[in-house]
Parts: C-alpha cells; structure tokens; sequence
C-alpha cells in the first residue's frame, strides 16, 4: 500500500456509513466527520476491519459542543483517520469505545473529567488528573471554567501537603 490515503478504503466508508463526511487534510491525514450514533460502528470498523490503531483521542470545547476526534493510525500505510463529531452541549453523552478497545479508555476518562463528556457504558469513568477534593462538576477545560469559577478554592488535604 502506498503512503497515503486509499481510495478503496475511501469508498468503503462511503458505501458502509452514507452519514459520513470525507475530507482529505493531506496525503496521509483524513477527517472523516460522523454523527455521534455512528462513532462506535466506524470506530470498530477502522479497528477490527481496516486494522488501525487508535492512538489518541481529544475534545475540544465549541460553542455548541464537545468535539471529539479519535485519531487512528493505519500504520502499514503510515496515514490517520481521524473521527470527527459534535456532542451537543445538553446532551453530553457518547458511547464508550472501551468494551473492544482498551486504548480508548484512559482517554475517554481524561475527555469526561477535563469536559464533562459522559461516555457511556465505560467500565470505570474515576479521575486521573484532579484531585479527590474537586467538584464533581466543574470541568476546567470548559470554555465556561474560567468566568464561573474563578472565586473557587480547592481544600488541600494533609496528604497534598
């Protein structure tokens, strides 16, 4: 396989999920943007079928929502496909990928507890990063962290000393 996109593999996901939007950033990155009901199906197909590996996934917090990308690794050919979709801000809940895909779960609880994405059917959604004192929910990578809460103070245990 050359080092660059297929377009068989292109064609492919067109034919599987007619709901997905193709675009070619570069020779060896392609978004493919995906309503959030068929993240889970194109994931395992890039998986299970197409053979890539997920290398990273982030959010990033929009005006209407908490986009997320899962970054997958097709390394024989050395190209990314990247998921691309939108969580909208009232209803922040997506399916976990973690049942058949274990990379994704570190990232998906860093997603939910830096932006409140709720990813479910994940088997231990516990933070990582904050400490055990913090609000449940307060998300500090929110566009609205800074405005509403920056009279907030975190009580230090014995232990943090």
């Amino acid at each position: 396989m050359k080092k660059e996109y297929s377009q068989a593999v292109l064609d492919e996901i067109g034919a599987k999920f007619p709901r997905a939007s193709v675009k070619i950033h570069a020779p060896r990155r392609t978004y493919v943007s995906v309503p959030r009901d068929d993240v889970y199906e194109f994931a395992k197909f890039l998986f299970e079928e197409k053979k890539c590996r997920l290398s990273i996934a982030t959010g990033i917090d929009k005006r209407d929502g908490i986009e997320i990308l899962y970054h997958f690794s097709h390394d024989p050919s050395g190209t990314y496909y990247n998921i691309k979709t939108l969580v909208p801000k009232d209803d922040l809940k997506i399916r976990s990928l973690a049942d058949f895909l274990p990379a994704a779960n570190w990232i998906e609880r860093e997603i939910h507890e830096l932006l409140g994405v709720d990813f479910t059917g994940h088997p231990n959604l516990v933070p990582l990063l904050t400490a055990e004192t913090w609000p449940a929910d307060l998300y500090p990578l929110r566009r609205d962290y800074a405005d509403e809460h920056k009279e907030l103070k975190i009580e230090k245990t014995k232990e943090d000393h």
